[in-house]
């Protein structure tokens, strides 16, 4: 529900101006248009055509430099999401370098691209501690300049896409990984009153568009999405507008955290909306074949733990192809995150999302394709749990080992024990994800307390530290509660 009335200050309300005259039609069917019941989709369309039939979005962050220049990337932006993200055209150091002199040109170029393809738009973002000019970080504003700034800031930006934007990511990243509050200029100046302050003065600009909170390594439960959590049961509480919670997932190949679909069911069940805003999954270069089916499988659980949820309307990933990914420049030796790899052919990743989305791949059949049991070893049925390990980051004599295990039985389990034996006398280290333990060659993995239920159906990923003597072969078999594992 909105507010009418935001919280007093001292800030007189300005006028806005529209960058253009929004009709009716359009704005009522923003809501609806790339939603609206669709008819049965080819099994190898794009993703986005069986997005729509199921209500469900699927997006990436595009960039209008991008579009301008290279062709295969408009083409495949076009092509396979419904939804559209600006990856920077929109932040802060781009639409107000300096005060109060406003630029729009690269979101003007992202929003036409975006309505030409009738792609919903998430705006990104309004109020954030990067990406902020040095005239707002380094200008010691008291605390009524500040919101003067802050609300100016909003209502130029927000004020000038009414109508025209989904979802504000309106305030971004705005904890630590302890659950305390990141120091901003925000903060330090406003106190923590600065998300209720921007969540109303963006239901203001644009009472059309849903408010949402946006951060990374929320997507499991631990103390940051803790500290959300709470947040948002304040701010409803104190009627403040708020819909939705945005969880980034840059996430590490294999380390897809086990509670995610916990988490998204919790924050559902405070009747807000919940969306996956920014994924990757970087895996240590080069990739291995091993590696780029070791991430296709995360895009998979990804995709089950949001479309799980009611609530959970949609994925984003954070680019449209490897070529122009953030993640080399930002995690040395890491990268290939995305489903497209840098020459714009589909990753095993890509055929994950399709097949999650109901359609089917047009290859391969690594592990998983089609209807969870088909071609790979085993014939015609995978028991009643399937286990992949792969061994990674190895170096003189120690390894990293990835674990997913999927219970494709019928019913849940309420509490699981996963048992193998290393072959060549490795030697377990330490672990996450699980209670480690090993007697001998046998190595035990059980649940912890937050992940102790896997669905039937649902996976959870886990892993280790571990050192050897030269030699690291891989286990033989697994067992899930005594039963034996398919391994792939």
């Amino acid at each position: 529900m909105r507010l009418a009335k935001r919280a007093s200050h001292e800030t007189p309300r300005r006028t806005r101006r529209g960058r253009r005259v929004v009709g009716a039609a359009f704005a009522a069917l923003l809501g609806a248009a790339v939603l609206a019941p669709a008819a049965p989709a080819a099994a190898d369309a794009p993703l986005r055509d069986h997005a729509a039939q199921q209500g469900f979005e699927i997006g990436a962050a595009i960039a209008p430099n991008h579009l301008q220049n290279d062709s295969q990337y408009a083409d495949l932006a076009a092509t396979e999401f419904n939804a559209a993200t600006p990856e920077n055209a929109m932040k802060w150091s781009v639409t107000e370098p300096s005060r109060n002199q406003f630029s729009f040109g690269q979101a003007d170029a992202f929003m036409d691209f975006a309505q030409a393809n009738n792609q919903k738009v998430r705006g990104h973002t309004l109020v954030w501690h990067s990406q902020l000019p040095s005239w707002v970080e380094n200008g010691n504003f008291s605390r009524s300049e500040l919101l003067s700034i802050m609300e100016n800031h909003i209502d130029q930006v927000a004020g000038r896409y009414a109508g025209e934007i989904a979802y504000w990511d309106v305030a971004n990243e705005i904890f630590l990984g302890d659950g305390s509050w990141r120091d901003s200029v925000f903060y330090r100046t406003l106190g923590p009153d600065f998300v209720a302050e921007a969540l109303r003065m963006t239901a203001e600009a644009d009472p059309n568009a849903e408010l949402w909170l946006n951060d990374y390594s929320i997507d499991g439960i631990n103390a940051k999405s803790d500290a959300y959590y709470n947040l948002i049961q304040d701010l409803i509480a104190q009627g403040v507008p708020i819909d939705g919670i945005g969880l980034q997932a840059h996430l590490i190949n294999g380390q897809v955290p086990s509670s995610m679909q916990q988490n998204i069911q919790r924050f559902a069940d405070l009747g807000i909306k919940v969306a996956i805003t920014e994924l990757d999954v970087r895996i240590q270069m080069p990739a291995s074949q091993s590696e780029l089916e070791q991430q296709a499988r995360d895009y998979r659980a990804v995709m089950d733990a949001c479309m799980n949820v009611n609530g959970c309307i949609g994925v984003t990933v954070w680019g449209v192809s490897d070529q122009y990914s953030w993640v080399p420049d930002t995690f040395e030796g890491q990268g290939a995150p995305l489903l497209f790899n840098e020459n714009y052919q589909p990753k095993p990743a890509y055929d994950a999302v399709h097949e999650a989305l109901g359609g089917t791949s047009d290859g391969g059949g690594d592990d998983g394709g089609g209807d969870d049991g088909g071609g790979d070893d085993g014939g015609g049925t995978s028991g009643p749990c399937a286990v992949s390990y792969s061994a990674a980051n190895e170096w003189n004599t120690g390894f990293t080992g990835q674990i997913t295990v999927t219970n494709n039985g019928g019913s849940a389990l309420n509490g699981w024990e996963l048992q193998f034996d290393f072959p060549s006398g490795q030697q377990l280290s330490n672990g996450w994800n699980a209670q480690w333990s090993q007697s001998g060659s046998t190595v035990t993995a059980t649940n912890t307390s937050w992940n102790s239920t896997l669905a039937a159906g649902g996976s959870v990923s886990i892993g280790f530290n571990a050192s050897h003597s030269g030699s690291n072969a891989e286990p033989e078999s697994f067992t899930l509660n005594g039963q034996s594992c398919s391994v792939s």
